[in-house]
């Protein structure tokens, strides 16, 4: 990005921050939450199937390694009320618990102390034992069961039918209908399971389907979630959820809620840490004291029941850092009963967690072929905190013009592209997939039979380890699609290669072959996309790290600098005018700079 877009997006940015900050009103509910939240969540690590007695023993465990570090917010995550909820996944014909209301209360398979009409209540008091605050997430309406039966809506005279909305239902999730808001009966319904709630011990309550798409009914729902949380008079955090949150409501969340999500489900994989830069550096201007822009979840350590996370110690410092100096809120995922050393020192770096409680004014201060600087202001002092981030894979650096074939735009699901290139004397092969013009939603592609020819025979390209490869949505697969379903091309289930644009593999290229062939697909109606195929003979270079400089200028110093590695607790020694570290590849630095006089 050249200095003259910088100026005119920090421009932008101020404009609007401005406009934010004079739209904004002091809010009591603010005041509850002037730190990003710290806490953990369920769903990572159990999805729909978490128990009580997990849950005594996350919050044992949170006690012991994470509280003393500021973690206290422990939320039980979705269908609590489901007594036979199995993995990630909805049974659109489960049996929901529930009071003669048509209020949700915790299935007693799965929480045997809510017995009797007690609800949350023992569970939150032994969460709240341990020193901890105690969360739940809720799905936005009313649930479809109450509708069907019509119970009475506590505290008036109409039923369920009376408030719900039929045609407002979330896309993935069959459990409830949108309740209407706008009525003074709908008011009461959600005043009615909030104080219930409160009653419960609850402190902080995660609301899903409710901040996206952001209509005029999640709207009415939002500001009604927030009158009756107000008229409690517990100090409850309103967490909003899924995202991404649309940034054109981002004065209207900012006055409602304490935190809401800016993105979609967030888990282990590389693309989708990588859009979370433009994510945080879009939502720069409504980030304050009581209202943060969520980064979601923290998948690191045991999650997904029992696997590793998927990302490597360099993406996890990259994680760590952003999140940090984004100033998102903290939420772990991982199974806090077996946290490694590793990842307890990630969560509770004390250097770490000061940029993300105490800094001020932090933004994005560059971005240059994904070599990216963020910065904040230390309060009461000249100092900074810098972030460095190498977000570049390998391939990204290639020339494609120089590519031995490139294919028309291919467009349409089932749409077509037969390949073939001559490898002989290549060193690595690099299949490439660009969008085709109309923006890369929905640019699913199979490489179909890709096959190596020559003298040593035919050899799969699905038999070999890629060096490397990155896929613009979801993860490059063998024999699955990049969304890790079946791999189908005109309802027939193939073998190959699937992906999104924009989409790079590459491949060592082993003695004995000098042909690769393959048939390119588009797999969804709306992709449009270029099929590409590059052979490096040796001439391409493939560099593990590089230089990410931060000018002292930019960010408002001058003169010499102290520079201190904040997650090696390490001083750097003194610069002028610039400070730069080789940063590998999907890693980060996180430093503190101190000017000398």
């Amino acid at each position: 990005m050249n200095l003259k877009k910088q100026f005119s997006l920090f421009v932008v940015f101020m404009i609007i921050g401005t406009s934010a900050i004079h739209s904004q009103t002091n809010k009591k509910y603010h005041t509850w939450a002037t730190t990003p939240p710290l806490g953990w969540n369920s769903w990572d690590c159990f999805g729909t199937t978490v128990t009580e007695q997990q849950i005594k023993e996350q919050a044992d465990a949170m006690a012991k390694n994470l509280l003393p570090s500021g973690y206290k917010y422990l939320t039980v995550d979705i269908q609590w009320y489901e007594p036979e909820a199995k993995g990630h996944a909805y049974d659109p014909k489960a049996i929901l618990t529930m009071d003669e209301y048509g209020r949700l209360t915790p299935g007693l398979k799965k929480f045997p102390s809510a017995s009797d009409g007690k609800g949350f209540k023992p569970l939150a008091d032994y969460v709240h034992s341990k020193g901890l605050k105690f969360g739940i997430h809720i799905m936005r309406g009313i649930p479809r069961q109450a509708v069907e039966k019509n119970t009475p809506v506590f505290g008036t005279t109409v039923k369920a039918k009376d408030i719900a909305l039929t045609n407002s239902t979330c896309p993935w999730n069959p459990d409830m209908y949108g309740v209407d808001a706008v009525k003074p009966e709908g008011q009461a319904y959600y005043n009615s399971i909030i104080n219930m709630y409160a009653d419960w011990g609850v402190d902080y309550i995660k609301v899903d389907d409710i901040s996206r798409p952001y209509n005029d009914i999640q709207k009415a729902e939002i500001e009604a979630i927030r009158n009756a949380i107000d008229k409690t008079g517990r100090p409850i955090l309103l967490s909003l959820s899924p995202g991404a949150t649309p940034v054109a409501k981002g004065e209207h969340v900012m006055n409602n809620a304490n935190m809401w999500r800016i993105t979609d489900d967030f888990w282990d994989r590389w693309g989708l840490l990588k859009a979370m830069f433009e994510r945080l550096d879009v939502w720069t201007p409504f980030r304050g004291p009581g209202h943060f822009p969520d980064a979601d979840m923290l998948p690191i350590g045991i999650v997904d029941f029992k696997r590793p996370t998927n990302f490597t110690k360099n993406e996890q410092y990259t994680l760590m850092s952003l999140w940090a100096i984004g100033r998102s809120p903290l939420i772990f995922g991982g199974d806090m009963t077996k946290l490694d050393d590793f990842t307890k020192e990630m969560l509770t770096n004390p250097e770490m967690l000061k940029v993300n409680q105490q800094s001020t004014n932090n933004r994005q201060v560059s971005r240059d072929t994904n070599l990216i600087v963020w910065t904040a202001d230390v309060p009461n002092s000249k100092d900074k905190y810098v972030a460095l981030f190498n977000a570049q894979s390998k391939g990204e650096n290639i020339d494609f013009n120089n590519a031995d074939y490139a294919s028309p735009v291919i467009a349409g699901k089932g749409s077509s592209q037969k390949v073939e290139v001559s490898v002989k004397d290549g060193k690595r092969l690099v299949l490439f997939v660009k969008d085709g013009g109309n923006g890369s939603d929905w640019d699913h592609v199979a490489w179909v039979d890709p096959i190596l020819h020559g003298p040593k025979g035919d050899l799969k390209l699905t038999s070999l380890k890629w060096i490397n490869a990155t896929s613009g949505w979801g993860e490059v697969h063998v024999n699955r699609a990049c969304d890790n379903q079946p791999l189908i091309v005109n309802d027939k289930t193939v073998e190959g290669i699937g992906a999104h644009a924009e989409s790079i593999i590459i491949y060592e290229l082993p003695e004995g072959y000098d042909t690769f062939s393959a048939t390119g697909f588009v797999t969804q109606e709306k992709g449009s996309v270029v099929f590409g195929v590059l052979v490096d003979k040796g001439g391409v270079d493939f560099p593990e790290n590089n230089d990410v400089k931060v000018d002292f200028e930019a960010i408002g110093i001058k003169g010499k600098v102290k520079v201190k590695d904040l997650w090696n607790h390490k001083d750097l020694g003194t610069f002028e005018n610039n400070f730069s570290c080789k940063i590998m590849q999907h890693g980060a630095g996180l430093y503190s700079l101190t000017p000398t006089k």
